[in-house]
């Protein structure tokens, strides 16, 4: 083989998936050293592309602003898509003044906004609670005959009116949500029956599940996580309970995050006895992970316990998903003050190994979540940042980020490609037939399509991104 190598040169599109791998296996220290020893014959706008996302997915701002100004200068952002990343960015910081910005500067150069531009766009402007100017987003979007919008343009609308008490409006957004429904994608039945959920429509989020159950022959987790969630924001912890025994004897594979959807009712509501016998069944049938041990520390920090919450996050760190968790900042910032309060500095300690371990120091928008920061020098000591109000972890941060859905795919394709999605929308069939699943008025009834149909059929998709 040695003797062909030929048959084995790397390209660029390869060189941009593993830089992409590495960043996220060895962060962006490992994402730089890849980048830097690169041959300059695979230095192209995927390997910047790359780069940027991993920078973004970090949420490096400084190095990512100024990694886009390197690609604009080589002319390597003459499309949509490195816009989309920084915007997506600028979102999770709340920095929507440089959304704003980054859209002028796209018109100016003559940069045509994608759908996920437009939704973007649509959720940093209604997350500043501006409803006018969210729906003036809209309706420029409305009128570029090059996009159209989809069903997640609605949905994050929904949960923008929703956010601002705006219902009426958000069920109009739903009604257009369902319209939109024209193929097997399970996605937008659970977004609906969040959002229905987050109304306090329980008859809408019943017919929503019965009509979801009836097109699809098999539900799987995420849809018993969309549902009970939908209960459990309603308060109906019985008809919550139903659906999880259902899951569990139907599901072969336990997801501990449906699990903690009743386990934290039980805890929020001071079922003690309650949380932590379920706990014990939870882990005979299934399993635990890091959100099961914070919700139980929540408990222990309600209680002021904070040696019992201290040994709940050494276990979250330990346990199924580790990597990928972070404690929220609100119990950091409450456990905390009762270190100070009881002028326990020994458990502090233990608090930044927490925080340390759980790799948040370094996150510009996690620390600015924790105003006991102070200014350091030391790479190892919290740095000085702002306050800021709200939760990291919002319930509705999942559904308001709805771009972050559809860039998945474009961020892949970034790296990948360097391409920016089709401004083509995408036409679904069964059979190369489009299918309607609504009724005269547009919303989901008891499906007269037959399960079987779907089960058989296969599904051809037009993909809306670049080759």
């Amino acid at each position: 083989m040695n003797n062909r190598p030929e048959r084995f040169r790397i390209s660029s599109s390869d060189a941009a998936i593993q830089l992409d791998l590495v960043s996220k296996v060895h962060g962006i220290s490992g994402a730089e050293d890849y980048f830097k020893n690169l041959p300059n014959n695979l230095m192209d706008k995927r390997i910047y592309g790359a780069l940027l996302n991993a920078y973004v997915r970090a949420r490096t701002l400084e190095k990512a602003e100024s990694l886009l100004v390197e690609m604009k200068n080589k002319d390597y952002a003459r499309h949509a898509l490195p816009y989309n990343v920084m915007m997506t960015l600028y979102m999770n910081l709340k920095n929507q003044e440089k959304v704003e910005s980054l859209v002028s500067e796209m018109k100016q150069n003559n940069i045509d906004l994608d759908l996920y531009s437009y939704n973007i766009w649509i959720s940093s402007r209604g997350s500043q609670g501006s409803i006018e100017k969210m729906e003036e987003a809209f309706e420029k979007l409305r009128l570029d005959d090059s996009v159209k919008p989809d069903w997640t343009t609605y949905s994050t609308m929904a949960t923008l009116y929703i956010k601002n008490q705006e219902f009426e409006k958000a069920l109009d957004c739903l009604r257009k949500v369902e319209t939109l429904i024209m193929t097997r994608d399970r996605i937008p039945f659970h977004y609906l029956l969040s959002h229905y959920g987050g109304i306090g429509k329980k008859e809408e989020v019943q017919r929503i599940w019965e009509s979801y159950k009836t097109i699809f022959p098999y539900i799987p987790n995420m849809g018993y996580k969309a549902v009970i969630s939908s209960f459990i924001r309603m308060d109906d912890i019985e008809h919550s309970e139903h659906l999880y025994e259902e899951w569990v004897s139907t599901n072969p594979t336990y997801d501990p995050r449906i699990g903690n959807l009743l386990l934290d009712w039980y805890t929020r509501n001071g079922l003690t006895e309650k949380a932590k016998s379920f706990l014990e069944k939870m882990l005979e049938v299934g399993k635990s992970n890091s959100g099961t041990w914070e919700i139980v520390a929540e408990g222990h920090i309600k209680e002021h316990h904070v040696s019992d919450a201290l040994y709940c996050y050494e276990k979250a760190l330990s346990d199924e998903g580790s990597s990928f968790w972070r404690p929220k900042p609100v119990n950091i910032s409450i456990l905390y003050d009762i270190c100070e309060q009881k002028n326990d500095e020994k458990s502090k300690n233990a608090l930044f190994e927490v925080l340390r371990k759980a790799n948040v120091l370094e996150d510009d928008v996690y620390m600015s979540l924790l105003p006991f920061y102070k200014p350091s020098k030391s790479e190892n000591e919290p740095r000085n940042v702002k306050e800021s109000e709200g939760g990291y972890y919002e319930e509705e941060a999942a559904d308001l980020l709805l771009n972050e859905l559809q860039l998945g795919e474009g961020l892949t394709l970034l790296a990948r490609s360097g391409s920016s999605p089709r401004r083509c929308q995408p036409r679904h069939s069964v059979d190369g037939v489009a299918v309607k699943l609504k009724d005269d008025r547009g919303k989901l009834p008891l499906p007269s399509v037959p399960p079987k149909m779907f089960r058989t059929s296969r599904i051809h998709r037009v993909h809306t991104h670049g080759t």
